[in-house]
């Protein structure tokens, strides 16, 4: 790799301190290293926190200092330009880094010599509707989340898997995620840890008023429909928020169609344990 380009979290790397460390290190490794400029809060924006028109074309790998919701938010802003993107912790053990400042030199000499592999991680794609109109569209790495919103009671949920009912749910909502998001809020509610290369979508109710309440596994080619059902005659309102970032109300009626996307985000990996390592030691924590 010969040019770089880095966003980093600005509450976790206020004064740039880390991303001009990073700058000048491969600077003097003889490669090109351009930073993120700040981007004012007020601004009105297609994105929402990294400018993909503000990424050179010829950049080999953008590189991510924050934590997973710092990398969520650049895979999303960037997934139209398909860059290979490398995680760097700056908090908390996190899921989707590649490493941590103790491991950055190594890592980046690794970059520099081009000791790395690219892995694909799928999406998925949501569109939410009204009346059969269409409110909004978004891709989402980690999960979709549909939940009540408004007073706290459990709400109805229909779930369609290719136009067929598979169930019909009482709870507090439904997560639909990908083998990212498996170590996600999925994880939480008691969802099945998958290793993040695998393609399947996964569907986990959130307090479900059952005694048999499971995740359910699905092939990649699924097509699933959540629609908000009816209960007591009380016009229901929720919302479903993609990647915790993105949001759409939704009312009774109102339904959610999620796929798998067309695109997928690349990351780069330097080190083929890095996934089992961190489950490792998270789960060592619990």
């Amino acid at each position: 790799m010969e040019r770089f380009y880095v966003i980093t979290n600005s509450l976790k790397d206020p004064s740039l301190q880390v991303a001009k460390q990073i700058q000048g290190y491969l600077c003097r490794k003889g490669k090109e290293c351009l930073i993120q400029e700040p981007v004012s809060g007020e601004e009105i924006r297609s994105y929402k926190y990294t400018d993909p028109s503000g990424v050179p074309d010829e950049v080999d790998c953008v590189l991510v200092l924050g934590g997973d919701g710092t990398v969520l938010q650049a895979s999303r802003d960037l997934v139209d330009r398909r860059l290979p993107l490398f995680g760097i912790n700056m908090g908390t053990l996190g899921y989707l880094a590649e490493t941590d400042r103790d491991g950055l030199e190594e890592a980046l000499d690794k970059l520099v010599l081009d000791e790395y592999v690219l892995e694909e991680r799928m999406l998925l794609e949501g569109s939410a509707y009204h009346l059969n109109k269409k409110l909004l569209s978004d891709v989402a790495l980690n999960d979709i989340v549909i939940a009540r919103s408004g007073r706290i009671r459990v709400m109805n949920f229909h779930i369609y898997v290719n136009d067929r009912l598979l169930y019909s749910y009482s709870a507090d909502g439904i997560i639909v995620s990908t083998p990212t998001g498996s170590t996600g809020y999925s994880l939480s509610v008691g969802g099945p840890i998958v290793e993040p290369s695998a393609s399947l979508i996964m569907i986990t109710p959130i307090a479900a008023h059952t005694l048999t309440s499971r995740s359910v596994i699905l092939s990649e080619n699924a097509r699933i429909r959540v629609e908000i059902g009816q209960r007591n005659s009380v016009q229901e309102e929720a919302e479903a928020t993609f990647d915790g970032d993105t949001t759409v109300k939704l009312n009774t009626n109102d339904y959610i169609e999620i796929c798998k996307s067309d695109r997928t985000v690349r990351f780069v990996k330097t080190d083929q344990i890095s996934f089992l390592e961190i489950l490792r030691r998270k789960m060592s924590d619990t």
